[in-house]
């Protein structure tokens, strides 16, 4: 089932969120590899890669560069990193403007079919300025 964009952000923007943002590192998170078309096991993941879902506008995504072709298959546009610098450096891109955005995330862990992203990932999108919530609603 493809991923539907335009309904995403339908619901998005009745919760009052900016954005969502899905992660994946090494197959950590099934929700986002089955609502991004990679569960298939078809694609090569064994680096980060980051798709964001805004409320407004068009996707874009965060890939690796020895994995560009990793989030091809979806609508929006997609930059490229290589090392810490770069990544940090695109994530700021990424949620440039943001307030608060969905992740796979539950507080205090009370779900844990739902927390997926690590506690580090989800610090450096804190230190963006973005406040997270989780996207099990």
């Amino acid at each position: 089932m493809p991923l539907d964009v335009s309904a995403v952000q339908a619901a998005l923007r009745a919760a009052g969120l900016d954005g969502w943002l899905l992660y994946d590192f090494h197959g950590s998170n099934p929700v986002a590899r089955r609502l991004t078309g990679l569960a298939d096991g078809g694609h090569m993941t064994t680096r980060r890669w980051f798709y964001l879902i805004p409320a407004q506008g068009a996707p874009k995504g965060l890939v690796h560069k020895i994995e560009r072709a990793t989030l091809a298959h979806l609508p929006g546009t997609t930059a490229e990193y290589a090392g810490r610098v770069e990544l940090e450096a695109g994530l700021k891109a990424l949620l440039s403007g943001l307030r608060s955005i969905a992740m796979e995330y539950s507080p205090r862990g009370a779900i844990p079919y739902v927390s997926r992203v690590d506690a580090g990932t989800i610090e450096l999108v804190r230190d963006q300025g973005v406040h997270v919530v989780s996207s099990g609603d």
